[in-house]
C-alpha cells in the first residue's frame, strides 16, 4: 500500500514532550509583535527636527525685550512639598531664545517681576537637584520667590503639559503670574508648565 503524504498544515502538532503544540503559528505570534513593536517606536519617536527643536533654549516673544528692567528679579525658588529650593540666576536672550542654565533654575528676563502685574517665569532641566520633582506638584500648593529685598508667595492654580512651540504660557499677562516650565514626556516632546497665583 502506497504512503500517502501529510499535508502541511498551520495547525500540525510536532511530536514530542518539550515542543509546542504550535510550533508556526508561535513563530507568526512571535514575529507579528516584534513588527508591532518596531511600528509604535517608529512612529512615536519624534523626528530628528523635532529632537534638536526640544533640545533648544526657550524661544520667546519679542516684546520680552522691551523690559530692560533688571531690578527685583528672583533669585531663589522653595517649592517645600515637592523638595526644591533652588537658586534662581537670569537667563540671557541670546538670537530670540532664553539660554537654560545646566546648574541653577533660570529667571526668564524680560518676562515678569514679583510682585507686579505679569508673568514671571523660572524654568529649568527637569533633572535631579533641579526641577525634576516639579511632576510632583499639586494645585494648591505654595511656592516661595526670593529677590534680594524681599520674598513672595504663590499658591498653584493650573499644571498643565505643552508642545515646545506653545509659547502662550510664557506670554505677559495682565495680572500678577508666577509660571515655572520645565521638559515633560517621552524623550522630553513636552513641557510641564505649573502656574500660580499670589498668595497674601
Amino acid at each position: 500500500m502506497p504512503k500517502v503524504k501529510k499535508r502541511f498544515s498551520f495547525f500540525s502538532r510536532k511530536k514530542g514532550k518539550n515542543s509546542s503544540s504550535y510550533p508556526i503559528i508561535n513563530k507568526l505570534t512571535g514575529l507579528f509583535f516584534i513588527v508591532l513593536a518596531l511600528i509604535v517606536l517608529i512612529f512615536n519617536l519624534p523626528t530628528f527636527n523635532k529632537v534638536d527643536e526640544n533640545k533648544t533654549p526657550i524661544l520667546i516673544n519679542s516684546k520680552l525685550l522691551e523690559s530692560k528692567q533688571k531690578e527685583n528679579i528672583p533669585v531663589r525658588i522653595i517649592i517645600p512639598k515637592s523638595d526644591i529650593d533652588l537658586k534662581v540666576i537670569p537667563a540671557q536672550i541670546v538670537n530670540g531664545y532664553w539660554e537654560l542654565s545646566e546648574t541653577t533654575a533660570s529667571y526668564g528676563l524680560g518676562s515678569g517681576h514679583p510682585g507686579h502685574a505679569s508673568n514671571t517665569v523660572i524654568f529649568a532641566h527637569a533633572r535631579e537637584g533641579l526641577f525634576y520633582n516639579l511632576k510632583n506638584v499639586k494645585t494648591g500648593d505654595s511656592i516661595y520667590v526670593f529677590t534680594k529685598n524681599k520674598w513672595y508667595r504663590y499658591k498653584v492654580n493650573k499644571i498643565t503639559a505643552v508642545y515646545p512651540n506653545e509659547t502662550e504660557v510664557i506670554q505677559p499677562t495682565k495680572n500678577e503670574t508666577l509660571t515655572l516650565y520645565t521638559c515633560s514626556g517621552f524623550n522630553d516632546e513636552k513641557r510641564l508648565i505649573v502656574t500660580a497665583l499670589p498668595q497674601e
